[in-house]
């Protein structure tokens, strides 16, 4: 896989809670210049991205988060903001379940969300962040069914938020009881190439990263 494949597969992150609108152009500029995936970015900040976008007549897509980081929003909330970022111009959304449900096994609660925000965003790409480091192995298999069974678009390991990013480990546990259809997405603690080529290996589809892209531009 060559450096450009690779630049391909990445969604160019800024999520830290102290970021200004500078720093999220700038990184939407890097996606442009080097043709990411998307740039993923605070829901702050998407109605800005998508004037700017128009502005500059580019073809950046746009990531935001909803429920994020720790997905513990009600179905209503995750509702709303989800039209709202897609109506401000989204064209993806990462959406965090709530962790709680999973330790309670309300799958079927789960289900009913993340087929809520499904239903509201179309032909729009829905990735389901699982946050793979907070479950046991049972548990991550168990969301693996319940992603397939919904309809979105992703699984995605992490937020980058919590204990653990992505692990070579999660990737392939997830590839492999995920249905076909679904993507695998890799978040948190993607540095280097050589990470970017052992999350690929292990079968993730794309890959968050706010800092990738410099330490291969």
């Amino acid at each position: 896989m060559n450096v450009q494949e690779i630049y391909g597969k990445i969604d160019h992150t800024i999520l830290k809670p102290d970021c200004t609108w500078e720093e999220v152009k700038k990184v939407c500029e890097e996606a442009v210049k080097y043709r990411t995936a998307s740039a993923c970015i605070p829901p702050s900040f998407v109605k800005d991205a998508a004037q700017w976008r128009a502005q500059e007549e580019n073809d950046l897509r746009i990531c935001t988060v909803i429920g994020f980081p720790n997905g513990y929003q009600t179905t209503s909330v995750k509702c709303f903001e989800t039209e709202q970022m897609l109506r401000e111009g989204a064209d993806e959304v990462d959406m965090v379940i709530r962790i709680g449900w999973v330790k309670e096994k309300k799958y079927p609660q789960i289900l009913d969300e993340i087929r809520k925000i499904r239903s509201i965003c179309g032909e729009k790409i829905l990735k389901v962040i699982i946050e793979t480091c907070l479950l046991n192995e049972y548990e991550k298999i168990k969301m693996c069914d319940v992603v397939s069974e919904s309809g979105a678009d992703f699984i995605k390991t992490s937020t980058g938020f919590s204990r653990e990013g992505a692990t070579p480990e999660d990737v392939s546990l997830l590839r492999k009881y995920v249905s076909p259809y679904v993507q695998v997405k890799a978040s948190g603690g993607i540095r280097t190439i050589a990470d970017a080529v052992w999350m690929l290996g292990a079968g993730a589809d794309r890959l968050g990263t706010s800092s990738l892209i410099r330490a291969m531009g």
